[in-house]
């Protein structure tokens, strides 16, 4: 097993983790409500793009991770998970600067498409609200040695994280023939 990257602190730690989640949690929420009306001289849907992409690259390097775990390969494992984790933060800020320049975009399909499109979304919102501190628990756990304890967490976290992701990308397919260029 990999040394211990910091030093065990459970209260410090799920202090941070929860401020943080409820912080990102609440800045999501306050800021769908705002657009800003900013001509930035080239479509801002490119953010969108971005946004699947990140989220393409973070579902494959949930994959690799996973083997790389499976296979003992764990200095590997950290660094791919470190990878994914970065870009997620990456993801979340350009989520961000998406819908703010963007604002909402209504989907435009219909019949059982529009119900399988709203339960991608509804279940990919839900998930992707809850997730962060599951992730931060994970990587806190195998970050401080806890490696029984990262094991566990990961056996739930892994497969919600690799589905939000998935179905990130997913629902951009789905929505993005019905963006308004804002050029």
């Amino acid at each position: 097993m990999l040394t211990p990257t910091l030093q065990k602190n459970d209260k410090l730690a799920s202090i941070l983790i929860f401020a943080f989640s409820a912080i990102v949690f609440i800045v999501v929420v306050a800021l769908s409500k705002y657009q800003l009306k900013i001509d930035l001289g080239f479509n801002v849907h490119i953010f969108a793009l971005f946004n699947a992409i990140i989220n393409s690259t973070v579902a494959i390097l949930l994959l690799a991770g996973l083997y790389a775990a499976k296979n003992k390969k764990f200095v590997l494992h950290k660094k791919i998970m470190l990878v994914a984790i970065v870009l997620s933060i990456l993801f979340l800020v350009s989520y961000i600067a998406h819908h703010l320049l963007a604002g909402d975009t209504k989907f435009g399909g219909e019949g059982a498409l529009k119900y399988f499109y709203y339960v991608i979304l509804s279940s990919h919102i839900i998930l992707a609200a809850v997730i962060l501190p599951f992730i931060l628990f994970t990587a806190y756990r195998a970050l401080t040695g806890e490696y029984d304890k990262h094991k566990k967490l990961s056996r739930f976290t892994w497969p919600l994280w690799l589905y939000i992701s998935i179905t990130g990308v997913l629902v951009y397919f789905m929505i993005s023939p019905y963006y308004i260029p804002h050029i």
